[in-house]
């Protein structure tokens, strides 16, 4: 083969490729021999790029890169003898002798060698080297230490790491256990464990991912590569909507469109007047609605699905316009237009506070997500912020929000979201007091926060929705179209396995749903016989949606394969029930 040991017969070489290293000095034994020896197998150094062959119908893979891959996930699964086997076959060794050597001074303890060794293993960085050196000479450190060596220690610090130049608050950290090695631990600090040494397979663990990868192959590459492979595969499922995380690597990923809720399984006809916006609670045991009707409801979903209604909430003057569920789910808001907000317990359906402002109609409401506070906007273009007793703390006046407005506030209770302009959204930062705008060139009608609070959906009059990253610098990153929208506000939500889809209502009584990553719209529900004016997704159900019209009804969608329904609704076929609910077969 052309290496050290050549004349040794194989079953020696492969003998000495699984020889048990020898205890470490800080105590702990290593058992894990090097994946690859510097003697027999690993003899033969590894091909130059010029030389590789490509394999793959789409010939992309480099089979030297393949095979060291493949070797290396063998070794990590413990199957030491087909790693070492592969490399004999394929004649491609995962390391260089020169790097296997480096390995074995590294569990070794082999410090000073070590350090010579590492400039010879091809890494032409030259602070890469300096890092490298700097963490196997931190080991020595503390080996020495452990050791009670403490002048020794002092010498490699003062002489070997502090001329590296690098790493200035390391050194300093370092120098102060030389005083007291055992300050840290004396303290109850929780940096406890860095005055002691790591295991010498934990600092080869650190070397690997410091060295560049065509050196010493990342721990778990394969595996990485496999996992981005299946990610990827359902990111670009237009259905993918399943809870089943039972992925195979036999067959290439696929869903099917009996993942999206198509199907209408329920229609609540408790509202008396046209429904103008509805909301799942966080837990998805909840629903809330609003309505024309100047009332709101809250419906119970029961295990199986079912949603029957538990408390009609009455006592607005005027047509209640959204409502906004505390992150506990024990309460709830409910705003009347240009009117007043009104707290509700959740359990018992009573009213616990109404906020109100002299002179001034709320428009809007939202929660600070500690739930000691609520957020209003206002017709006089205010935000004002309100303890839940109806004590108002502080108020941001206008231009902050319109009188048709939506207001969101992010789940870290620092940012308030609002239509400043007719084009412009408003992303305030509270406790830095620092402004952010979106500007869109049309007329925003709507908008709705993602659960990560990283993006915003914004509803347009020229029947477009936009997807806005809200994180850092904001940047319009997708569109989507197909709905229609006139007249009304219209308002789209994110929903879905992951939130992977987007979900509109339309003037044309339809609901729609888009791929998110991809803006391919998937359907177009029809049922409803008004506008669909709003659509909620059911946070901890990605087969739930519930839609809200004009026709003064909700719809709650559902698969179309009664398989995945935990409920048998056989004998549902168009029975109503006492609480307003009409229980449907599938038809529209």
């Amino acid at each position: 083969m052309g290496g050290v040991g050549d004349d040794e017969p194989a079953s020696k070489r492969m003998k000495l490729s699984f020889v048990e290293l020898r205890s470490l000095s800080n105590g702990s034994a290593v058992t894990e021999p090097i994946a690859g020896s510097s003697r027999g197998l690993m003899a033969r150094p590894i091909k130059s790029e010029g030389d590789e062959e490509v394999i793959g119908p789409k010939g992309v893979i480099k089979r030297v890169e393949f095979v060291r891959i493949i070797a290396k996930a063998l070794y990590s699964l413990g199957y030491k003898k087909s790693g070492a086997l592969l490399e004999e076959e394929s004649g491609t060794p995962l390391h260089s002798p020169v790097v296997n050597l480096f390995m074995q001074q590294i569990l070794d303890g082999n410090w000073d060698e070590s350090v010579a060794t590492l400039p010879k293993i091809g890494v032409l960085d030259e602070n890469v080297v300096k890092s490298a050196s700097f963490l196997i000479l931190e080991q020595k450190f503390f080996e020495l230490l452990d050791g009670e060596k403490v002048m020794d220690a002092l010498k490699t610090l003062r002489t070997e790491i502090t001329p590296l130049c690098i790493n200035n608050g390391r050194v300093h950290e370092l120098s102060s256990f030389i005083v007291s090695p055992f300050q840290c631990v004396l303290a109850g600090s929780p940096k406890r464990d860095i005055v002691r040494a790591k295991s010498r397979s934990k600092l080869l663990e650190e070397l690997q991912k410091l060295l560049p990868p065509t050196i010493m192959i990342p721990e778990r590459r394969l595996e990485h590569l496999v996992e981005q492979a299946l990610i990827l595969q359902q990111e670009a499922c237009l259905f993918h909507n399943s809870l089943d995380k039972d992925i195979s690597l036999y067959t290439d990923h696929h869903c099917g469109r009996d993942q999206i809720p198509s199907r209408t399984l329920q229609v609540l006809e408790a509202h008396t007047d046209e429904v103008w916006f509805l909301q799942f609670s966080h837990n998805g045991k909840y629903l809330a609605s609003s309505s024309n009707d100047r009332s709101a409801i809250i419906w119970e979903v029961d295990m199986y699905g079912r949603v029957a209604l538990k408390h009609k909430l009455s006592g607005h003057q005027k047509p209640v316009s959204c409502v906004s569920w505390s992150s506990d789910d024990q309460q709830l808001l409910t705003c009347g237009i240009e009117e007043a907000i009104r707290r509700w317990d959740v359990s018992s359906g009573e009213c616990l506070q109404v906020f109100e402002k002299a002179g001034v109609g709320l428009v809007s409401c939202g929660w600070h997500p500690d739930g000691k506070c609520i957020f209003s906007g206002a017709n006089d273009k205010s935000i004002c912020m309100w303890e839940v007793d109806g004590k108002q703390l502080e108020c941001w006046k206008g231009p902050r929000t319109l009188k048709i407005s939506d207001l969101e506030i992010t789940s870290n209770g620092k940012q308030i979201i609002s239509m400043c302009r007719e084009t412009t959204i408003l992303l305030l930062d509270r406790e830095a007091n620092a402004e952010r705008f979106i500007e869109e060139d049309q007329t925003i009608t709507s908008f709705s926060l993602s659960r990560d609070n990283r993006f915003l959906l914004v509803n347009l009059l020229n029947q477009e929705i936009h997807l806005w990253n809200i994180e850092g610098d904001v940047n319009l990153v997708a569109k989507y179209k197909g709905h229609k929208r006139a007249r009304f506000v219209i308002r789209s939500c994110f929903g879905g396995l992951d939130q992977s889809f987007i979900a509109s209502g339309s003037e044309d009584s339809q609901v729609y749903i888009w791929h998110r990553a991809s803006c391919e719209l998937v359907e177009a529900l029809p049922g409803h016989s008004g506008a669909v004016n709003c659509v909620s997704w059911n946070p901890a159900n990605p087969h739930m949606l519930a839609s809200a019209s004009d026709d003064r009804t909700i719809r709650i969608w559902g698969l179309k394969d009664l398989k995945y329904l935990n409920v048998k609704r056989a004998e549902c076929h168009s029975n109503s029930n006492s609480n307003g609910n009409h229980y449907c077969n599938g038809g529209t």
